[in-house]
């Protein structure tokens, strides 16, 4: 049994090893997490128009391979839901157990995909791992280390994602000219984890006290008195900041494409250029991460979503109401990822706003839920608001998701400045 968090703990030297334990394996999860994620947005174009046997520049490619998106997405929600449920009724080091193992066997598996629709199963299956994942491991650290570190806690966590994506890129860079199925075997090497996580990180002690005497709520209590009202706001701000978000990471290579400078290039300066654009934007999130935990510090967590995710659609409108050049476009990516530095704020904010056993179920439902309606953004702003078909310029469609950060941050006003955790029957903020 783990060790709760200690206000009093100040270094991370005075941590216990269970506190070492359970952080390491959140954040060895959430990178390979962010790994299993990309690497299809990395060979999207390339390795459908291969699966269908037509040209990339075919625009049957980037409908379908929209669709892919769009099922990974919506298994991300249902993932979320259905181990969050796992993380409350089996614990939290079990279920981030099953989550690694879920989405690194279908990532290796999307390598013997022979038609498109192949790759759209097991993306789909790889995502309800990478959906579970991030609930199981945001309510492990929100439990079991020290209350006063969850804005850095939270930020460490997010870069974590942000040095998977890297991984993804280098495995991109390393592969550069090979068939582009062979990225997804980079996929398995999440699985030799969970060996570990098994024999080293124990379950929470607060969700281990929780469950004694109680019964572990039913989902339906996320629209019960106590907690609807939690519920559907963070609902609404994933759902509406993340439709957004989600455009901007699937598309943004389509726009790369479409720059002056790169159309001339031949297939392997356009990969590159696809990579390089990517890394700019990840770079910058890593910075914004702790930028994001600096502010909340500061300013707490509800102002600092709010101003960030209004800083998210500033850069958006500035990126793309006009064309710009290929230098100037990696600057405003990297702008970019430095606002997203808001969704790791979400990891430690939203947890404790639940009680402790509908915690991974709330958060994850939460938070995921989003994905569904974000995989009916990226569908709709990729097939149906881009600027011109002959070329493939999305940067209209960019623009217009762009403005739905400004949704986003006024439902955001109306979380509390400073969630606490919440006891095993109420919320925190109702």
């Amino acid at each position: 049994m783990s060790q709760p968090a200690n206000p009093d703990i100040t270094r991370l030297r005075d941590l216990s090893p269970q506190q070492r334990r359970s952080g390491l394996a959140a954040w060895l999860g959430w990178m390979f997490d962010g790994l299993d994620m990309h690497l299809y947005t990395l060979v999207a174009t390339a390795f459908v128009a291969q699966l269908m046997l037509v040209p990339e520049s075919d625009p049957s490619v980037g409908t379908n391979g929209s669709i892919i998106q769009a099922a990974f997405l919506v298994g991300w929600a249902l993932g979320g839901a259905f181990f969050g449920r796992l993380g409350d009724v089996l614990g939290r080091s079990r279920a981030l157990t099953l989550t690694i193992l879920t989405y690194a066997c279908f990532t290796g598996l999307s390598f013997f995909a022979q038609e498109w629709w192949h790759l759209l199963i097991f993306r789909f299956l790889a995502a309800l791992g990478i959906g579970g994942e991030w609930a199981v491991g945001a309510s492990l650290l929100s439990e079991t280390w020290p209350k006063k570190w969850r804005p850095w806690i939270a930020a460490t966590l997010q870069s974590a994602v942000n040095c998977g994506v890297l991984l993804a890129c280098l495995a991109g860079w390393l592969l550069a000219g090979q068939e582009p199925r062979y990225i997804f075997l980079i996929g398995i090497l999440p699985a030799l984890i969970t060996l570990w996580i098994r024999k080293a990180v124990p379950e929470t002690e607060e969700w281990e006290q929780a469950r004694v005497g109680q019964e572990v709520p039913k989902i339906s209590a996320l629209f019960g008195p106590a907690v609807r009202g939690v519920t559907w706001r963070v609902m609404i701000i994933c759902a509406v900041s993340l439709t957004a978000h989600w455009t901007f990471l699937f598309w943004q290579q389509k726009h790369v494409l479409s720059l002056a400078e790169i159309v001339s290039l031949d297939k392997a300066g356009k990969d590159s250029a696809v990579v390089t654009g990517l890394m700019w934007i990840m770079f910058g999130s890593l910075i914004g991460n702790y930028i994001a935990g600096g502010l909340a510090k500061l300013f707490g967590y509800r102002n600092t979503i709010v101003g960030m995710m209004l800083a998210y659609f500033a850069f958006m409108y500035l990126s793309f109401s006009q064309v710009w050049s290929w230098e100037a476009t990696k600057w405003q990516f990297a702008a970019i990822g430095a606002c997203q530095g808001v969704f790791g704020l979400f990891t430690m904010c939203l947890p404790p706003l639940f009680p402790v056993l509908l915690r991974t179920t709330g958060s994850g439902f939460c938070y995921n839920i989003g994905r569904i309606v974000a995989a009916g953004g990226t569908v709709f702003f990729g097939i149906f608001v881009k600027v011109d078909e002959a070329v493939g310029d999305f940067r209209t469609a960019l623009l217009y998701a762009g403005f739905l950060f400004i949704p986003s941050a006024a439902f955001a006003l109306m979380l509390p400045s400073e969630p606490e955790q919440a006891d095993g029957t109420a919320s925190a903020v109702e």
